[in-house]
């Protein structure tokens, strides 16, 4: 039930008093690091639905992702400009997927479980990533952790929830989505494979 009421106050609209509070916040949070670790999870019920628990082996990193288009720095000053040379630069991964990536790259002997989104503003995304020390001795006893933590850079290779978004795993099945799996390379590769003689 507690769980319930929290998920409905984070889906109704804030009132005057808890706007001027979550502004606040946001100022804070853009004061900090891009990546820190945190004590303890801003949303409580999204977190253990995701899997964290309060327990050794498990820390949270909150992350902030710069917003807008994914523009190459600069262009070329003369010359042919080649087609694929354009200014837009083509990323096949969400906001959230970076998150992920920047804060397994700021904990490198972690593993990314899972992260969800926490707030943003005119120019940052901020999301929570929850992650798993690989080595951890409570880590390595429990039967569901114990399995993601030996897959190791997991979300480096889309196969965390956000990845899988990416990806279009989650959300394209069955007829019409043959070129998805088990990725679009592997799809490339036996497609245009050499024939065997």
């Amino acid at each position: 039930m507690f769980y319930q009421r929290l998920r409905e106050l984070w889906r109704e609209s804030f009132s005057k008093e808890l706007k001027e509070i979550w502004n606040q916040r946001l100022i804070e949070w853009r004061r900090d690091g891009a990546v820190i670790r945190i004590v303890r999870p801003t949303r409580l019920d999204r977190a253990r639905a995701l899997g964290y628990r309060a327990k050794q082996g498990i820390l949270l990193a909150r992350v902030r992702v710069l917003r807008g288009g994914r523009k190459r720095r600069g262009s070329l000053k003369k010359g042919r400009r080649s087609k694929n040379a354009r200014a837009k630069k083509i990323v096949d991964i969400n906001y959230q997927t970076v998150a992920e990536q920047r804060a397994n790259k700021k904990f490198k002997n972690c593993e990314v479980l899972n992260s969800y989104y926490v707030g943003k503003d005119g120019k940052y995304m901020f999301y929570e990533v929850i992650l798993i020390d690989r080595d951890h001795p409570q880590i390595l006893n429990d039967k569901q952790l114990s399995g993601v933590a030996g897959r190791k850079g997991r979300v480096f290779r889309g196969l965390t929830a956000s990845g899988k978004r990416s990806r279009g795993i989650l959300t394209h099945k069955g007829k019409g989505a043959e070129k998805l799996r088990p990725s679009r390379a592997a799809h490339i590769r036996r497609r245009y494979a050499r024939p065997r003689k």
